[in-house]
């Protein structure tokens, strides 16, 4: 990885740090000030949003160390576990968030004070969560890296569940100034189990995908296109064997080809340099080891 690509992945992942540390502060002092649940559960998310968002920096900055005798093909892993260890803390955060809220509802012991502060402290991690979520996407796809892809999905789930809280505040007002619409006043503890679903339902998407990567699940129809872009290469038979890992940002990649026999040795490693190319074209930065086999 190029010290460009390294700084700008580093710069993505530190602006979320400063974002989780900004917000998280926020939601406590006023979850606490309104005794909100719906913005206490935010909180705790945002925490979440916070040992996320470091783990994700170490990731990134360990797994930009180049490959040494212990982990000769480098350090990319760390991206994937990573993603995986907050899936993990993804997981509990939402079990929490569903149970506190369900003991609130079942026990009656709700005690919320919606003031401006409520709406304005959920208005700006839209706000926060909006850029932030474009930014991290951005650099995600720029460099396959799926650390920053889990921090960019997590946050743009927070958006939606930002809003569930702000419609729950609403709802709790509304059942003070309007007659027969008491029920309205559990709705903070509905929409904090609205958000525990939410963060559930990305936890098992994004579980999924790291522990492909972890496991080295190649990517579907990927083989496919690289046996494509190989058979149609001159003295090129047949390609076969075709074996694909990722590790972070980058793709490993082995093959077999069956070329023209009767070519010299010097032009066969000139067709393995071609093709190394042509798989390079369709996925960028991957190291490609080809295997010929005469026929």
């Amino acid at each position: 990885m190029n010290k460009t690509t390294n700084n700008e992945k580093q710069q993505a992942a530190g602006s979320s740090v400063i974002a989780a540390f900004g917000l998280t502060a926020f939601k406590i002092i006023v979850g606490f000030m309104t005794g909100s649940l719906g913005i206490i559960a935010e909180a705790a998310h945002s925490g979440l949003d916070l040992v996320s968002a470091v783990i994700t920096a170490f990731a990134v900055k360990k797994s930009a160390e180049p490959a040494d005798r212990e982990h000769p093909y480098g350090h990319g892993k760390f991206e994937n576990l990573s993603a995986f260890t907050e899936t993990i803390l993804l997981l509990f955060t939402a079990g929490w968030i569903i149970i506190t809220a369900m003991k609130h509802i079942l026990t009656g012991k709700v005690e919320i004070e919606v003031t401006i502060w409520s709406f304005l402290v959920m208005i700006t991690s839209i706000i926060v969560d909006v850029n932030r979520s474009r930014m991290l996407y951005r650099v995600a796809k720029k460099y396959n890296s799926q650390a920053l892809e889990a921090d960019a999905l997590h946050f743009s789930t927070d958006i939606w569940s930002s809003a569930v809280v702000i419609f729950g505040l609403f709802c709790v007002l509304l059942s003070q100034w309007i007659k027969g619409c008491e029920f309205l006043y559990y709705a903070d503890s509905v929409a904090a189990i609205i958000i525990g679903l939410i963060v559930i339902r990305i936890s098992m998407k994004l579980g999924k995908q790291t522990i492909d990567s972890l496991l080295d699940a190649a990517p579907k129809g990927l083989d496919i296109k690289i046996k494509s872009v190989v058979e149609v290469l001159p003295y090129v038979k047949n390609c076969h064997h075709i074996r694909i890992r990722s590790l972070g940002h980058q793709y490993f990649i082995d093959l077999h080809v069956v070329m023209d026999g009767s070519i010299t040795l010097r032009e066969a490693h000139s067709l393995t340099e071609g093709i190394e190319l042509a798989i390079q074209a369709i996925i960028p930065q991957a190291d490609v080891t080809v295997h010929p086999e005469p026929k």
